[in-house]
């Protein structure tokens, strides 16, 4: 390979990247918070979305959990944890679908309760 080959294989190396960058790639994200508003720790938090879940052994009271996560399929959330007076809540949420994306949030109230804030789009069917 003459100079010149060469030349081409590194111009073609280093604009790779940002081909691939400007091909329209784009990965639908949702961050989530988990804020606990039960006035006490809850234990064993468990989120599940469609395809697959995420938690935490212990959350304060007071305290947020941020994650971050990719829907893929489609159905209702749930989540399930031990309140502070050690019974186990369980809690089925709006329906999520494939390729929403942007933020929502779950407060955790007393009494097993909770809100469900969505700021995601397109909007589940």
């Amino acid at each position: 390979m003459g100079i010149p080959g060469r030349r081409r294989a590194m111009l073609a190396a280093l604009l790779l990247p940002a081909a691939l960058l400007a091909s329209g790639c784009h990965s639908y994200h949702v961050d989530a918070t988990v804020e606990n508003r039960t006035g006490g720790p809850i234990k064993l938090l468990e989120v599940d979305y469609p395809s697959a879940s995420f938690g935490t052994d212990l959350l304060a009271n007071g305290a947020d959990m941020h994650y971050r996560f990719q829907i893929i399929g489609g159905g209702p959330l749930k989540l399930q944890y031990t309140a502070p007076d050690e019974h186990l809540v369980k809690i089925t949420g709006p329906k999520l679908a494939e390729r929403q994306q942007g933020r929502f949030q779950i407060v955790l109230l007393p009494a097993g309760k909770a809100e469900f804030h969505s700021e995601l789009t397109p909007p589940a069917a």
